[in-house]
């Protein structure tokens, strides 16, 4: 009876602060946005409306007051849709990720685009092409690769780049996206040259995940560069197969299984799975990088803690990362399409009606705040459960190069993050340039 009453209290508790942080949200975004309207006109709410900490509030109030919302209006225009629904709550929020028969990934049709034929597996239902894709790309990209090939070079890589940068440094072109790219290289096989897949790969992330207004001149640009990576991916197989080697690469290994009889790893199945790991690696991992080191510079005192855990190789040092990267997330929405008329938090006073065709926005940024899943939300800790950060998606569709993420992003900042004084240089230059895409460009930073 003491337990029942003491949990009764508990939830009331709960309840009442969820209330009160929405409402403290809801004044804040009012206060806030009319400030930015003032100063900048409807110019500057996209900026205002876009930034992590502004999203933050606008889940804070919807989770407090309406957490599983559905309308007709359609804003997503890049995929075929009848309306939207936004899911806030932690749970609902998994559940919908979880319900592959109720909710279906939409990125088929624009990955089709790409390869100019076949789906890469990020965009299938489940079934035998995902069964048969998945299992094969694990053959080549084995998970103990991550811990003997990939993490030791980047690391490598990293301490030799901050060490000879002489106290300044661009973090997105000499780091965070020049190791994912040698990371493509060396251990995929197919890097290319470094500042055109770059660039590639980050138009084609764009166009596939990001372009909900479904912009031409971007569809006529991924198009242009989707027909560059295939043929150069084409000449990379056609080239390695007439002169192979035993290098451990995710490229020879693709070889060896369709030498086996691999379903799936003919030279278009292994071409369209380059496609999508190549998509996924480069721009994923840079953009993380930049935020994360964004927010810590935003705290000083996390920075602080930060560099003592660097320095002594306390390996909570990747804790502040993904603290940071809960606050300021590379992704803070996955969206899904339901496949027919269902309910999200069926039985509850937060059920929603979603209709067939509606895209709905697991908005995971949300989850990882709701007061009745995460501990202590609004702290900065570094004692959360890994699980607690919904950072690469969840369920079947986990970002396949998770593993890889979760090494690579500590090895790249680690070093710099070691420096004394680091700090944004003067003026916008220390600040993340995005260049007019959503994609960090420039990030300058010095260090003593």
């Amino acid at each position: 009876m003491l337990e029942r009453l003491t949990g009764s209290f508990k939830a009331a508790g709960r309840l009442l602060m969820v209330l009160i942080e929405g409402l403290i949200a809801l004044g804040w975004l009012i206060g806030k946005g009319g400030a930015a309207l003032a100063s900048g006109g409807k110019a500057a709410l996209g900026p205002f409306l876009t930034a992590a900490a502004t999203q933050e509030r606008i889940f804070a109030a919807l989770r407090a007051f309406w957490p599983n919302l559905s309308f007709g209006k359609v804003l997503v225009k890049a995929y075929d849709n009848t309306g939207t629904a936004v899911v806030t709550r932690h749970d609902d929020c998994i559940d919908v990720l979880n319900r592959n028969e109720d909710f279906e990934v939409v990125y088929g049709s624009r990955m089709r685009k790409l390869t100019a034929g076949e789906n890469f597996f990020l965009g299938m239902q489940p079934g035998w092409p995902y069964t048969r894709d998945t299992s094969a790309m694990r053959l080549a990209a084995r998970g103990p690769d991550v811990a003997e090939i990939v993490l030791p070079r980047a690391a490598a890589l990293a301490e030799e780049i901050v060490a000879g940068s002489g106290g300044k440094i661009d973090l997105v072109p000499q780091l965070s996206r020049h190791i994912p790219w040698d990371m493509t290289d060396t251990y995929f096989g197919v890097g290319g040259e470094a500042a055109t897949m770059q660039d590639w790969t980050t138009v084609l992330f764009w166009y596939l995940f990001e372009d909900l207004p479904a912009d031409p001149d971007l569809d006529a640009k991924a198009m242009t560069y989707a027909a560059a990576l295939r043929d150069y991916l084409d000449g990379a197989i056609t080239e390695r197969k007439s002169n192979p080697d035993d290098r451990p690469q995710i490229l020879n290994r693709c070889l060896d299984l369709q030498k086996c009889g691999t379903p799936g790893m003919d030279d278009l199945g292994i071409r369209n799975n380059l496609v999508g790991l190549l998509i996924g690696a480069i721009p994923t991992i840079s953009k993380a990088c930049c935020l994360a080191l964004d927010e810590l510079l935003n705290r000083p005192e996390q920075l602080r803690k930060a560099q003592r855990a660097a320095l002594t190789d306390d390996p909570q040092f990747e804790q502040f990362l993904w603290e940071a990267l809960r606050f300021n997330p590379h992704n803070p929405v996955i969206y899904r399409r339901a496949l027919h008329d269902t309910v999200v938090a069926k039985s509850t006073l937060r059920s929603a009606r979603i209709r067939k065709g509606q895209i709905v926005f697991a908005a995971t940024l949300s989850a990882m705040f709701d007061r009745y899943r995460i501990d202590d939300p609004n702290s900065f800790r570094t004692d959360r459960a890994f699980e607690d950060y919904i950072i690469w998606g969840y369920g079947m569709h986990t970002c396949f190069g998770a593993a890889i993420n979760k090494a690579v992003i500590p090895a790249i900042l680690k070093p710099l993050i070691k420096q004394r004084n680091l700090r944004r240089a003067d003026g916008a230059a220390g600040q993340i340039d995005t260049g007019g895409t959503p994609h960090p460009q420039h990030f300058h930073l010095l260090f003593d």
